[in-house]
């Protein structure tokens, strides 16, 4: 175990997020050609606000270490990307638009038509995408969103924690190659029903099944947290897919080697458990290891290795405390005052103060040649790309912060077919940034 620790800002507050047993149906026209209604935060929000962005490229940086930033604007609460062979890019905006960014950092005007009605509330929404590994050929697109519970209203507090519940779902579509998804069809709809947050990421591993992730991270109000429906216990509920990595066949289905497969009073998806809120989830490109980044309480963001059958602890334990300062319970903290138990496995590090990470990459290009197998993680709250560097055992080591100077939120961070960083900001006046080396 290594003890890490951060210069960033605390966390922003998370919650839980839901889901209700596979279905599969077919977005209907009139849905796949609908646009969502704008909505924005609710006051104060992080990332509410007058955009701080420059339009223009602007270099940043420390002499010896200066980076090139260059903004695609006019994206709202963008989310996730997914690179397509021509160099063009995926984009998931929050309230429910898919968005293309041409190769020439040239924002499409025209939505890419399938997506299903969303439920843009309380950080839900669209989130993640993923291209079948065998796009070239079969051309799917993979993409989670938050589904509005049966019996739920949008007009309730629809923007707080106590608004309307949602189910995260995975879908499927087939892209056209120009702006639509067809055969759009819900592969897997999750049992974990919540008022709050919760992410739902996902990835390919290299057996060519879907990870995807569930976020438990807040308690229900019985339990003096801030959900109406949906609480962090959950996470350690084997009856429940809230709180879990899963693990699924490219239709949606169990795969048979499940490690709970076989045991009745677990859901067979579920591939690991007590996770928290993962924003994170990539194949290290050596190991083909799953790795998370997981959002802690006040103090304690993690990077998990996932494994089959593993407990990682929360919310029994986490080296984070309650947002009062508590250390245990308090309606957000862990049970026990310890940050280890039997059973549950240790972060590869954490953080305290919090990060607030977004999305994750290790680094594999040639354009940062001095940053080749490091880890880099968006900061959401801290407002910075965060990299770690890692040892030849992949033990972390030093941390560095950068581009604190742009005051964004990162939300996703990928790298390209080019070798350069590409980030999402998690802002209402959202942007795609391309980073890379400043010319001498």
């Amino acid at each position: 175990m290594v003890h890490m620790y951060s210069l960033a800002l605390a966390l922003a507050l998370f919650g839980a997020l839901t889901l209700t047993g596979p279905v599969s149906a077919t977005a209907p026209p009139e849905a796949q050609q609908q646009v969502p209604p704008e909505r924005h935060g609710a006051a104060g929000r992080e990332g509410s606000g007058p955009d701080t962005l420059p339009d223009s490229p602007q270099v940043i940086g420390r002499p010896g270490q200066q980076l090139l930033v260059t903004p695609v604007k006019g994206l709202e609460r963008p989310w996730a990307l997914a690179f397509l062979p021509n160099g063009d890019l995926f984009v998931t905006e929050r309230p429910g638009r898919l968005r293309i960014v041409r190769s020439d950092l040239t924002l499409d005007p025209d939505l890419v038509t399938g997506i299903p009605p969303v439920l843009n509330s309380a950080y839900k929404g669209l989130m993640d995408i993923a291209l079948h590994p065998d796009f070239e050929r079969n051309r799917l697109v993979y993409f989670t969103y938050s589904k509005l519970m049966p019996g739920e209203s949008e007009t309730r507090d629809w923007d707080t924690l106590i608004g309307p519940a949602g189910t995260a779902v995975l879908a499927r579509g087939r892209y056209d190659g120009r702006h639509a998804l067809t055969a759009v069809e819900n592969l897997f709809v999750a049992d974990a029903a919540t008022s709050g947050v919760s992410a739902a990421r996902i990835v390919f591993g290299r057996d060519g099944k879907i990870y995807m992730s569930i976020g438990a991270p807040s308690r229900d109000l019985a339990r003096k947290g801030t959900n109406r429906i949906g609480t962090s216990e959950e996470a350690q509920d084997p009856g429940s897919h809230s709180g879990k990595v899963l693990r699924l066949n490219d239709d949606g289905t169990v795969p048979s080697d499940n490690p709970f497969v076989g045991r009745p009073e677990y859901r067979p998806e579920i591939y690991a458990l007590g996770i928290r809120n993962s924003t994170g989830l990539i194949v290290h490109p050596e190991t083909g290891d799953i790795w998370a980044a997981d959002h802690g309480p006040l103090g304690g963001d993690e990077i998990n290795i996932i494994r089959a059958g593993r407990n990682y602890g929360w919310p029994v334990v986490s080296y984070g405390r309650a947002y009062s300062g508590e250390r245990t319970h308090d309606g957000s903290g862990p049970e026990l005052p310890t940050p280890c138990a039997p059973g549950m496995e240790d972060p590869l590090l954490f953080w305290s103060p919090n990060i607030a990470p977004g999305g994750m990459v290790i680094y594999t290009g040639d354009r940062f040649p001095a940053w080749k197998g490091d880890v880099f993680v968006g900061g959401l709250r801290s407002t910075q790309l965060h990299r770690v560097a890692l040892n030849e055992r992949r033990l972390p080591g030093r941390h560095e912060s950068l581009l604190i100077e742009l005051g964004q939120r990162i939300r996703e961070v990928r790298q390209g077919p080019d070798g350069l960083l590409y980030l999402l900001t998690d802002h209402d006046a959202g942007a795609l940034l391309r980073v890379e080396p400043a010319p001498r």
